[in-house]
């Protein structure tokens, strides 16, 4: 599972962000670039994992070329294939439903972008990871998938050139990177020598709620406006509107509808999810003004009895 319900939260955020500055009243186009948003997190994870079996395969090319050389030397004819047969790369390169997903995704072509698989494949090699681990010539699954962690972890996830190389391809997959950077690194890690076929296919969402969560929040938070407005406007009178940064408002807005039209969800958890959401996206002051805001709200809908949440612990 890639998605986890803050991430679905951000989602939800931008999607208002951009309605709100478009001219368009139509819910069911912006619902269904929300959902496109989501899903596109998808075709991130596929980028990320070709772009490892690409690495794989331009280091069996070195390897060729090496042993093709007019004057090549006993290490050139009879390279260290460590690398090149390491069982992580062998698991995703034989995994039979990642190459059918591959072959279906349209968006991807390493070979228009070869720089970038240089560029990482070059970090790899020069790194103290990479030297250590070639000093043998044979190693276990353990030492092979130590090994593709470290890479993955320390070279790979924070490339400077990647990181750009996606901003290009899509503004939105900045947000999507850290979250399927992690989702790669548990998939190996829990990787077996006899993982399933379906181990490189995670899932996007936890389950359907989570799905049917997103529209709820975008549609609820959108079609409530107007009441969620007049409430926000009741408690930041000394405020000059103007002065509330656009997202910190749109954060407001869906804290609020959650209070309201979420009764399974806990107080408590809705506010520290946008009180985290504040600190990463908006401005350092948000997150003490979002709480201040929701926390007079939670303490007047309890006096009048408005709170409407189930289950225990929910207060």
């Amino acid at each position: 599972m890639m998605l986890n319900r803050r991430h679905i939260r951000v989602k939800v955020m931008q999607t208002i962000y951009a309605f709100n500055g478009s001219e368009s009243d139509d819910l069911k186009k912006d619902e269904k670039f929300l959902l496109f948003s989501i899903e596109n997190m998808h075709n991130l994870y596929l980028l990320i994992m070709s772009l490892l079996l690409e690495v794989q395969k331009r280091a069996a090319q070195d390897l060729e070329k090496k042993q093709k050389k007019h004057l090549a030397t006993s290490e050139d004819k009879n390279p260290n294939r460590k690398f090149v047969n390491n069982q992580v790369f062998q698991a995703i390169l034989e995994n039979e439903t990642l190459k059918n997903s591959l072959e279906h995704n349209k968006t991807i072509n390493w070979d228009l972008d070869s720089e970038y698989v240089d560029i990482v494949f070059k970090a790899i090699v020069k790194s103290e990871v990479y030297q250590d681990y070639m000093r043998t010539r044979t190693s276990d699954f353990k030492e092979d998938k130590d090994f593709f962690i470290d890479v993955f972890k320390e070279i790979i996830a924070p490339n400077d050139k990647l990181y750009d190389y996606i901003e290009d391809k899509n503004l939105t997959w900045l947000d999507d990177l850290p979250t399927v950077n992690t989702t790669i690194l548990k998939l190996i890690r829990k990787l077996k020598p006899n993982s399933a076929e379906a181990h490189f296919s995670p899932k996007l969402y936890k389950d359907s709620e989570d799905k049917q969560f997103a529209i709820d929040l975008f549609k609820k938070t959108i079609l409530n406006a107007a009441t969620i407005n007049e409430e926000i406007a009741q408690k930041t009178k000394n405020w000059d509107a103007d002065r509330i940064a656009n997202l910190d408002y749109v954060l407001l807005q869906m804290g609020i509808c959650e209070l309201h039209y979420f009764p399974s969800i806990p107080v408590k958890v809705t506010i520290n999810e946008y009180l985290e959401i504040a600190k990463e996206y908006s401005t350092p002051k948000s997150s003490i003004f979002i709480n201040g805001i929701l926390d007079k709200l939670v303490k007047e809908y309890k006096k009048e009895g408005k709170l409407n949440k189930v289950g225990r612990g929910l207060m």
